[in-house]
């Protein structure tokens, strides 16, 4: 891992993938960073513009359905589902991995997470790496916006 803005940088699915095997209980988030995330550790409804209590995250823990399958493949797809939001959201918005307490869920059923230690920022050629990994499996899947550029 590097550094950028005093945090480590994953720049590989192989790095990011041995840290889920590592540690249970993270979570990546896509957003402008730790520096404007943590002093509300609030997110917003865009929908009705509603505060929610927590960070919405996605976790990358591994389910046990998943069973012995690639771990690789597994956070390829966590991330590969949401490569859309820098685009959607706007400049400066990038994938980073926390730790923290879920404190309920957003409306796409997201976890809210709350006592938040960011751990690392992930690198954009480790979402090339995940758009491959998820390209090379046999049924067809896209990001969860399907729909549009």
């Amino acid at each position: 891992m590097g550094t950028a803005d005093g945090m480590p940088v994953v720049r590989t699915l192989a790095e990011l993938t041995a840290l889920v095997e590592r540690d249970r209980g993270l979570y990546v988030r896509w957003s402008r960073g730790p520096a404007t995330d943590l002093p509300a550790v609030t997110s917003t409804d865009e929908l009705t513009g509603v505060s929610m209590p927590g960070l919405s995250a996605n976790p990358l823990d591994v389910e046990r359905w998943w069973q012995e399958r690639p771990v690789g493949l597994w956070v390829a797809r966590r991330l590969h589902d949401y490569a859309h939001l820098p685009r959607d959201k706007g400049p400066g918005v990038r994938p980073w991995v926390l730790e923290g307490r879920e404190n309920g869920r957003g409306p796409d059923n997201e976890p809210l997470v709350t006592d938040v230690r960011p751990v690392c920022w992930i690198d954009p050629s480790v979402i090339d790496e995940a758009k491959t990994e998820v390209a090379r499996q046999e049924g067809p899947w896209g990001p969860l916006r399907r729909t549009g550029g």
